[in-house]
């Protein structure tokens, strides 16, 4: 699935030819808390990455070429009807949409032209839409029920719909669930499509119903980001109960 970034940044530094306007006002910053389990390799070879490509290539590109792979990827699960081998092609797609996906914002920051609001808006829309063609595709395949991708999905949106709003009210982007993070998502997928090419699907029956070892997955991952969000929902209110104890009159309110 794809990974947002809140300051992505198309080209915006004063002296560049293709720079574009703000639009006035200040941009909102947001401190990033984020830990995932391969947060520390990508810490190192993400900025390595960015520093090597071509001049010519900005973080718009990068954005694209996730959005574009996130399209491939979805396309390569559909043809697996055909042939488990389009499982390969799903499996590099989701390598090149995490390349497209990490560096637009590394790139950013590499070249010191991030936009955040810009980023903001544009990287979250983005992976709305790379997780939904992901998901589908994966519903569409033999290999997954389309109920069972499009509650990954569902699940999926509502995590990311807690963390603008925590990012609003906290002032902090903390996209991270536990340790499982975009990229760790994209590795049980992976995973997953390299066991259903070199051992099969391992399809059963529940409740005579057929499904296989990706249904069980999706049902887990599911279920499992919802109890995530309960448990941070729960957290939040806690918090926000203490920053804002109930009874306490309103300070700007007219007194009667």
């Amino acid at each position: 699935m794809d990974g947002p970034t809140p300051d992505h940044g198309a080209d915006e530094s004063p002296s560049h030819p293709n720079r574009r306007g703000s639009g006035g006002g200040s941009a909102p910053q947001h401190e990033r808390t984020s830990r995932f389990a391969l947060g520390h390799l990508e810490a190192r070879v993400l900025p390595w990455l960015a520093s090597r490509l071509p001049e010519r290539v900005t973080p718009d590109h990068m954005t694209a070429l996730g959005v574009v792979a996130s399209l491939a990827a979805a396309a390569a699960y559909l043809l697996s009807n055909r042939s488990p081998a389009w499982l390969w092609a799903a499996s590099g797609c989701l390598v090149v949409q995490w390349f497209g996906d990490s560096l637009d914002g590394n790139l950013a920051r590499h070249r010191r032209i991030e936009r955040p609001r810009y980023g903001f808006y544009l990287d979250h829309l983005v992976d709305a839409f790379s997780t939904f063609a992901i998901g589908l595709g994966l519903g569409l395949s033999p290999y997954m029920l389309l109920s069972v991708g499009l509650a990954i999905v569902v699940a999926y949106h509502l995590l990311s719909i807690n963390v603008y709003l925590e990012t609003y009210v906290y002032g902090e982007f903390s996209f991270g669930y536990a340790w499982l993070g975009p990229t760790e998502a994209r590795v049980v997928l992976i995973g997953l499509n390299t066991l259903a090419v070199t051992v099969g699907p391992l399809p059963f029956g529940v409740a005579g119903a057929g499904a296989t070892v990706f249904d069980v997955a999706g049902g887990v991952a599911a279920l499992g980001m919802l109890g995530l969000l309960g448990a941070r929902v729960a957290t939040n209110l806690r918090r926000l109960a203490r920053l804002e104890p109930a009874g306490r009159p309103d300070p700007v309110a007219p007194t009667p």
